[in-house]
């Protein structure tokens, strides 16, 4: 499987930006997609989760509802809504995925992608 996250970019504070996450190879169908963050000098960090099939999410505690997730079975894809930006939430952006339940530790998946830079200016 190969993910590849798109949509990064520049934003100011308060704005929005939606980030995406194709897969190939294979389909999302048994997986959980993760979206993981890893801010400059700090340790990547679990953002939100979807199991696939069930469409069941689970987000970080700190996002207090600014950020959702969902997906689109017919594009394989997975999205990132990222609303009321901070400039905390600037950071490196990555999609990641595994057999099964979504787990909070990026040690628990298999793929990654890339990762994609989200830049927002106060």
């Amino acid at each position: 499987v190969q993910l590849q996250a798109c949509r990064g970019g520049l934003v100011q504070a308060g704005g929005s930006l939606r980030l995406s996450c194709a897969a190939s190879g294979r389909t999302f169908s048994d997986y959980a997609v993760g979206w993981f963050r890893q801010p400059p000098g700090k340790e990547r960090e679990f953002v939100t989760g979807i199991n696939w099939s069930r469409g069941t999410t689970s987000y970080a505690e700190f996002l207090k509802g600014r950020f959702t997730i969902s997906r689109d079975n017919a594009k394989n894809t997975v999205y990132l809504q990222m609303n009321s930006l901070k400039p905390e939430d600037t950071a490196v952006y990555h999609c990641a995925g595994r057999l099964g339940a979504i787990y909070m530790t990026p040690h628990m998946y298999t793929y990654w992608g890339e990762g994609t830079l989200v830049t927002v200016s106060s």
